[in-house]
């Protein structure tokens, strides 16, 4: 807490004194009234709430799109002290964390996601995607395929970042809490010109923190910066840039260990990496965006993002029990660096016209992908001391590093290539009926080659198109009220390593469907939003090893005989109960079955007939209410996710935790407390393997932020 104070007294002198200026309410709406008073709505009122969303690729009306979103907005990141994409997946209904950044979509595991709507996520590998320059989160639910091509048939995430803004403002934040957690961020926005012409944005983050994991240590730094130029009437140019420096010891974690009833079989704090491991990403994102309108009813914008990142890990890897004493959990040393940079491209374009007098809202784009991904690997699997779970004693591995460095690099480069354009007619049919209909056209080259001390053992390519489609209707009763229903397709090429003559090779693209009903409401004038939505999804084409064909050059066989079937249904609320008081709620029912494959044949991230970490019920709310006598907001929130089984089949249980927070406003700052897991429960944040164990989730943690903006 003392570092917390200097920083804190630090932020705090290096910004001049208001007077009075700040408003105790902050962050809320102000509009002129009669007689120029100032009238300021609390910052509660439609709090959590977005208007339009850009996950369509277009500026739209949720309410418009015959498929399940939502949308979470930087208020929320701030009220919950989210840090990073792990934080908020407890917001998202069929949305739940399966490893790392990936999640569990609708039944499915995925790991995709976007900035901008476009490809190129600097997050590589083994970091999860920071929020710090993140305006707001935006999940679309179900096959995504006509806006961003192929992908898997869960939904996907975009995230959108922060921009310059026409008002100045300056915020600075001090952090502190337990783990050796310690922190200062600062963030400034506004025009460069009187005219306000040109503006900017800089941001700069920083945080530090020794995990509950033995021996682990976490520093995060972010820098971002940005420029944006009004170069006619309704249109702007904005340059971006974020460089990310993510350096986690001995932080490349797998599980730890449980038995086959999800029973940990040590304390969660056990860590199978030895402080000399480490993870280190470096990245850098650069784009630029052009959108513009033409008259009332045109609209067109173009973006180009290339990022280029590099992640160097190396760490002891555990293998499972030793079977001749259970006490002991054998390892090897992994050695691996990944270079990956990709360069995309995208332009859409609208026009509202009228035809036979119904109003089109005709979208067409189009975008492309180039990316490069190569893995550099060494292992090493012999005379790795193995730890106990009791006891473990660390250092006696020191000359792991030394002993791989004498082994040759594997190396795997991956080269994926993407382009599509699509068609969308939105047909205003009556006023309370809209018919929705989508075409697109992809097609993407695939290859990997795969070397050992430069000499090619494998380099299998593969090149195909697809073409996909999507409709819906939409009928509104009223102007709050809309009711939908959907069809939208999916494929995902297979993986470029699976394309193997020898395994029977090249193999069409995974393909899926779903049909999608549902209501979204705005009611009491947007105070009461509440959606929900039933589906079913099927995935055909999955590959899988075919017993019936002998292996050729040692290879298995495969063949496309795999059939998923996803059935769902998802609710989510948000309500302002009173003008100091909201809600929100969020519940996702998942049924994933297999149901088609071969008679002993496992598809892959399942076991039998079920997915791994596929929980049938989750549950998530968050409630806070605001005190304005005292400027303070209380909150309090919860998530519960029902049992699962991991991908070797063991169980992992279900779980219940809660978290609080308490936002006080000091007249010149406001001072965030909060604490995660309440009651200090021990659980599995999700499910891995028998040899890695299960993901343990944080123990009760404290966090303190003093923010300050003006």
């Amino acid at each position: 807490m003392r570092r917390f104070i200097l920083l804190a007294s630090a932020a705090l002198g290096a910004c001049p004194t208001l007077a009075g200026e700040l408003d105790a309410n902050a962050g809320g709406d102000i509009g002129v009234g009669p007689g120029d008073a100032i009238i300021v709505t609390g910052r509660v009122q439609r709090l959590y709430r977005a208007e339009e969303t850009t996950v369509g690729k277009a500026a739209e009306d949720p309410m418009n799109i015959p498929q399940a979103l939502q949308v979470i907005n930087s208020d929320l990141f701030a009220d919950q002290g989210a840090r990073d994409a792990t934080d908020i997946y407890r917001n998202i209904s069929g949305v739940s964390f399966f490893s790392y950044a990936g999640v569990t979509f609708r039944g499915f595991r995925q790991d995709q996601s976007f900035y901008d709507g476009q490809r190129g996520n600097p997050f590589i590998g083994f970091s999860v995607p920071q929020l710090f320059n993140i305006e707001r989160v935006e999940v679309l639910k179900g096959p995504a395929g006509l806006f961003f091509g192929p992908g898997s048939p869960g939904g996907i995430i975009n995230y959108v970042s922060k921009t310059p803004s026409d008002t100045p403002s300056l915020r600075m934040v001090a952090t502190a809490g337990n783990y050796d957690r310690i922190g200062i961020s600062a963030e400034a926005t506004g025009p460069v010109d009187a005219n306000g012409i040109v503006t900017y944005r800089l941001g700069g983050f920083y945080e530090s923190m020794d995990p509950y994991r033995v021996n682990t240590q976490n520093k995060s730094r972010i820098a971002d910066g940005g420029i944006a130029i009004k170069t006619n009437e309704g249109g702007k140019l904005t340059l971006q840039a974020a460089i990310y420096d993510n350096y986690l010891r001995a932080n490349r974690l797998r599980g730890v260990l449980t038995d086959d009833a999800g029973n940990f079989l040590t304390d969660i704090r056990w860590n199978a990496n030895e402080p000399t491991d480490f993870l280190h990403l470096k990245s850098q994102a650069y784009q630029a965006r052009y959108a513009t309108a033409i008259g009332e009813r045109v609209t067109f914008d173009a973006g180009v993002r290339y990022f280029k990142a590099r992640e160097v890990q190396q760490y002891h890897e555990p293998r499972g029990l030793d079977p001749n004493n259970p006490d002991l959990v054998r390892r090897e040393f992994r050695d691996q660096i990944r270079p990956v940079n990709g360069l995309s491209f995208m332009t859409n374009a609208t026009a509202r016209i009228d035809i036979l007098g119904m109003e089109h809202k005709i979208q067409a784009g189009a975008d492309w992908y180039d990316e490069k991904n190569i893995l550099d690997s060494r292992i090493l699997r012999t005379g790795v001391t193995s730890l106990s779970l009791s006891n473990p004693i660390y250092g006696t591995s020191s000359t792991d590093t030394a002993r791989a460095a004498l082994l040759p690099f594997t190396r795997t480069d991956t080269r994926t290539k993407r382009k599509g354009a699509y068609f969308q007619d939105q047909i205003s049919l009556m006023q309370s009926l809209l018919l929705v209909g989508g075409v697109r056209y992809d097609n993407f080259r695939d290859g990997v080659t795969t070397s050992t001390g430069g000499t090619v053992s494998s380099r299998p390519t593969y090149k195909d198109d697809d073409v996909t489609f999507r409709t819906g209707l939409l009928f509104k009763p009223r102007s709050d009220i809309s009711t939908y229903v959907s069809w939208s397709e999916s494929f995902e090429p297979q993986s470029a390593a699976s394309q193997d003559r020898n395994a029977g090779g090249p193999f069409a693209p995974v393909t899926g469907n779903q049909i999608e009903a549902g209501v979204k409401t705005q009611l009491f004038g947007g105070r009461l939003q509440a959606d929900a939505a039933v589906y079913r999804i099927l995935r055909r084409n999955i590959l899988q090893v075919d017993p019936s064909l002998p292996p050729v050059s040692g290879v298995d066989q495969l063949a496309p005989i795999g059939e998923v079937t996803s059935k769902g249904f998802e609710f989510d609320l948000a309500a302002d109960v009173t003008p100091d008081w909201v809600v929100l709620v969020n519940y996702g029912y998942n049924d994933t079955k297999i149901t088609g494959t071969v008679a002993g044949q496992a598809i892959t991230n399942a076991v039998g007939n079920r997915f791994a970490n596929a929980p049938k019920h989750k549950v998530g709310f968050w409630t806070r209410y605001q005190v304005k006598a005292i400027e303070t907001a209380f909150a309090f929130g919860g998530e519960h996710v029902s049992r699962r089984i991991s991908l070797s089949g063991q169980t992992v249980k279900p779980y219940t935790i809660f978290d609080a927070s308490i936002i006080k406003g000091l007249g010149f700052a406001e001072l965030l407390l909060r604490v995660d897991n309440i009651f200090d429960k021990t659980y599995a944040a999700s499910g891995f393997s028998a040899q890695s164990g299960h993901f343990p989730g944080e123990p009760r943690t404290f966090l303190a932020e003093l923010r300050v903006q003006f």
